[in-house]
Formats: structure tokens, C-alpha cells, sequence
């Protein structure tokens, strides 16, 4: 991550994240309401030092559902307090009681009965609170922040997307020159989607050191309504008026999650995307061969309702909201260097 640009410039200031638990706090927003019945049980939980995997399978031990039953719209960091929903195929119309259920840190918030499987990235986002210490220069942060409020950030993943030292990319690069080959279908899908997030990145970055802005339209660029999944392409007549609704915040430039079926963009920056990744042909391969679909990212993230409260010189609160795959540490990496455990998980 130290090889990527800031938005704003490098930040001079420093600050410590996480000093404790508690200063970390991410509330998943599923984004719609609950059913109240159905064959899905749905158990809202808040946990702390343990992480999402280790807490699900401990439930599903307990009401007796096999591991393949479970699922969980996103992983949530272990040094944190999070709370997220667990969702386990359980037929029928009992509740089951979960009274006795007891796991060191994990408390049951709420237990009901839905239709539908809870699937992977099926959340609106998560609503942060965080607490950042012994900052070095309140004034710089300050001016930070309210540049943020209002332009927002890169849209980068996180560096705990690769790995401690990076090494789900370090195997993602073993495997595309086939001198490993991970076994487990759950590795499998952590190292592709360590090798689409640093490809983002990388064509993000670059379009940074291209324009100095990531909201410059050119020919051919792939925009997606802001808030929305779907794109358009641009085309070279029409770059005045899109260029002024990309100014409004009405559309968002993207970047290429690669994969098979095309780059999605045209011309100008379809040229420039390939030669942003033109040292990244193994493993745009390796995602093709392994049939992963290609897709597009929003370049650029606005934290929602962002606000923030000084509880003196060298401590900062902070809250905003975030969508679904976007990450904390990336707009607290624009505010300050970090110092302490960054590992959030956030998807």
C-alpha cells in the first residue's frame, strides 16, 4: 500500500488506531428489513477478539447445522467491536433458544426467521466509530478532514486483503506461474480476490499520477451512477456533460476488477488501463483461467455522514458510513499515517 498516491496529498500527521478494542467500532447495515419467517435463521451477534469464521461455526456446532448451512454477508476484524449478522438453514418454524449459548466475547443481540440465504456482499455497508490517539497535528487533521467530507477518497483496498506481509498476492503470483496450486476452494477465492484488489489499485494509482484527480473524464472511461452498480461508457461527444455531472457527484469514474469478458472501457482509457496493468499479465491469466467475471469499481468512496469530535489536542472520535467493500483504513490512511494494528476487515 506505501507505493499508492493519497487524493490530497501524502499526510504529514500521525496517529495510533486501535490503542484498545473499543476504539474500533463497524456496525453492519444489511440495508433491508427482516422477514420474520422462513427456513433461514438470522442471529444478529456483537463480538469482540474473535473473528466472524471462528463464531459462526460455533454457533452452527451448537444448533446443530452443518458448516456448509452457514453463511454471513462479510468477515469483521477480531480487534474490533463489530456487530454483523449470521445467517444458518434451519427448516421449520421453531425458534430455537440460544440462552445457553455462551462464546468468550460474543453476545446474541437479536434471533429471527428469514426467507432468503444471507450471501456474501449482500449488505448496504457498515457504520464506523473510531477512535484515534496521540495525533501529531491537530490542525493538519482537521483540514484533512474536511477536505474528505467533501472529495471524499481513494476507493483502495485495504492492506488486509493481502495478507500478513502480503502474502495472499505473493501466492496469487506463485500459483499464476503454477508452482502452487491452493486446494481449499475458501484459499482459492481469498488469493483471486487479493489479485483483483491490488489490480485495482494499481490502475487507481495510476490514474491519480495521470490526472492528479480521479473525477477527470476522458474517452471511453467507464462511469457508474454514483450509489449504483451499473456503468456506462463514455463517449468522446459527450465528455463536457459528463464531465460536469461527475463535478455534481452524479457519476463516478471506475477502475477494472479484471477478470473474463472484457476491460469495459474504450479508447483512451482502455489504453491506459491496459498499460497501467501491462506488467500484470500472469495474473490477469491466472483470473481468467480460474473463470472469474470481470467487473467495475467506483474509483473514488465519500464516507456518508461523516462527522468527528476532538475529545482534546491529540484524540479524535469519528463516525461515517461506508458501502458494502469499502474500507475504514483507507479513508483513515488519507487522514494520518497510522500507527498500530490496521487490520480491519470490512466487505
Amino acid at each position: 500500500m506505501s507505493e499508492l498516491l493519497y487524493l490530497h496529498g501524502e499526510p504529514r500527521a500521525t496517529g495510533v488506531i486501535k490503542a484498545n478494542p473499543e476504539d474500533f467500532i463497524v456496525i453492519e447495515d444489511l440495508g433491508y428489513p427482516y422477514d420474520g419467517e422462513g427456513e433461514q435463521l438470522l442471529v444478529r451477534i456483537r463480538k469482540i477478539g474473535c473473528n466472524t469464521r471462528f463464531v459462526a461455526e460455533a454457533l452452527a456446532k451448537f444448533l446443530g447445522v452443518h458448516v456448509r448451512d452457514l453463511s454471513y454477508a462479510g468477515m469483521k476484524d477480531r480487534h474490533a467491536v463489530t456487530e454483523q449478522t449470521l445467517c444458518f438453514r434451519l427448516p421449520g418454524n421453531a425458534m430455537p433458544d440460544l440462552s445457553e449459548f455462551q462464546l468468550e466475547g460474543v453476545e446474541i443481540l437479536q434471533v429471527v426467521r428469514h426467507k432468503r440465504k444471507l450471501r456474501t456482499g449482500a449488505l448496504a455497508g457498515n457504520a464506523f466509530r473510531l477512535v484515534i490517539r496521540q495525533i501529531s497535528d491537530r490542525t493538519e487533521v482537521e483540514q484533512r478532514l474536511q477536505k474528505i467530507q467533501k472529495s471524499g477518497v481513494p476507493n483502495y483496498f485495504g492492506e488486509q486483503r493481502f495478507g500478513r506481509d502480503g502474502n495472499n498476492l505473493t501466492q496469487a503470483r506463485q500459483w499464476a506461474q503454477d508452482s502452487f496450486r491452493p486446494r481449499d476452494r475458501n484459499k482459492k477465492g481469498l488469493l483471486l480476490s487479493a489479485t483483483r484488489s491490488h489490480l485495482f489499485n494499481q490502475v487507481t494509482s495510476a490514474r491519480l499520477q495521470r490526472d492528479n484527480s480521479l473525477d477527470a473524464v476522458i474517452s471511453g472511461d467507464a462511469l457508474q451512477l454514483t450509489g449504483r452498480g451499473s456503468w456506462f461508457v463514455a463517449q468522446a461527444e459527450e465528455l463536457a456533460e459528463l464531465q460536469q455531472r461527475v463535478d455534481q457527484d452524479e457519476l463516478r469514474i471506475t477502475a477494472p476488477l479484471a477478470g473474463r469478458g472484457g476491460w469495459g472501457t474504450q479508447a483512451e482509457a482502455l489504453e491506459f488501463e491496459q498499460q497501467s496493468l501491462a506488467g500484470a499479465a500472469e495474473l490477469i491469466t491466472l483470473l481468467e483461467r480460474e473463470r472469474v467475471d470481470a467487473a467495475r469499481r467506483a474509483m473514488r468512496v465519500v464516507p456518508k455522514e461523516l462527522r468527528w469530535n476532538w475529545w482534546d489536542d491529540v484524540t479524535l472520535e469519528m463516525e461515517f458510513w461506508l458501502p458494502a467493500g469499502s474500507y475504514a483504513t483507507s479513508v483513515v490512511r488519507e487522514l494520518l499515517q497510522q500507527e498500530g494494528n490496521d487490520a480491519d476487515i470490512a466487505e
